[in-house]
């Protein structure tokens, strides 16, 4: 099977997905993982010039959602998938591949789009039954964006806050966004 022909601009959004090898897990198995990760990801951010609008590190996959100025995002996930593997196949004394296929990359362009994938990204830890909310789950973006806890060096908040209003309230605005798809339909309306 050929290579698969990846987008790669300067003026486009990716929501990117990665996932172990038949599905294993890539986080929760070495103590340490996701730390590592998220300093491998900062470094990503910092060497190729992305701009991470929101990330969420589950058991078997991540999810980034992210532009690249400099139209590289195929060259920033061979560096940030090839560095965690190693990493992880050393921690672990194991061989081989850790991620199935290359990676996902979906262009978000329209903005609904953009809003709904920036919302379903926070939401998985919640909908896969790890967490009741997306505050309780350390390994996303969400509780930054929300502004519960100062947002690290390599996640852009700017971006989704103007989108929001671009005013105080934006994170306000933002985490209610993302609440109110946590109410069952039926409870919208007093039923």
């Amino acid at each position: 099977m050929g290579s698969v022909l990846r987008v790669q601009s300067d003026e486009v959004l990716y929501h990117v997905v990665s996932r172990g090898v038949d599905k294993q897990a890539i986080f929760g198995v070495v103590n340490g993982d996701r730390h590592v990760f998220l300093l491998l990801l900062e470094r990503t951010v910092i060497r190729y010039g992305w701009q991470l609008h929101a990330y969420c590190l589950m058991g078997n996959h991540f999810h980034l959602v992210v532009d690249t100025p400099q139209s590289n995002i195929a060259d920033g996930m061979r560096y940030l998938k090839s560095a965690y593997a190693l990493w992880f196949n050393a921690e672990r004394a194991r061989q081989g591949h850790l991620f199935e296929r290359v990676y996902y990359a979906d262009v978000l362009d329209q903005e609904p789009h953009l809003f709904a994938v920036c919302r379903y990204v926070v939401l998985n830890p919640v909908r896969a039954g790890l967490c009741l909310h997306p505050a309780d789950w350390g390994w996303s973006s969400y509780r930054a964006t929300a502004a519960l806890i100062p947002a690290p060096a390599f996640l852009t908040t700017d971006f989704l806050y103007e989108l929001f209003g671009g005013t105080a309230a934006s994170p306000q605005r933002y985490a209610q966004f993302v609440i109110d798809f946590l109410v069952p339909p039926d409870r919208l309306f007093g039923t």
